[in-house]
């Protein structure tokens, strides 16, 4: 589907971070909602199970973007170091 030497070249550790983080997020996604009906309390004058789904989802949601961010902030000065990042010398 695409250049199979920039395939190559996609870092262990980001594709670990999008795993991760997309197992995080299917567990939100599909989990909260599966058990959410056990989930019988009040928060805050709502049923948890509302809330969860109202709420805490989209939070999580959020902490996911946030996190990805971050890493991926801190990962780009090192992938600049690395040799052959794509630049031509003239």
């Amino acid at each position: 589907m695409g250049d199979p030497e920039v395939q190559e070249k996609h870092d262990p550790r980001v594709l670990a971070l999008k795993a991760g983080l997309l197992l995080l997020w299917a567990l939100v996604a599909f989990g909260f909602p599966f058990f959410a009906r056990d989930l019988q309390f009040v928060v805050a004058g709502w049923p948890f199970e509302y809330w969860m789904a109202a709420q805490g989802a989209v939070l999580v949601f959020l902490a996911i973007i946030v996190l990805y961010a971050a890493v991926m902030k801190r990962l780009a000065p090192q992938d600049a170091e690395l040799p052959g990042d794509g630049a031509v010398d003239g």
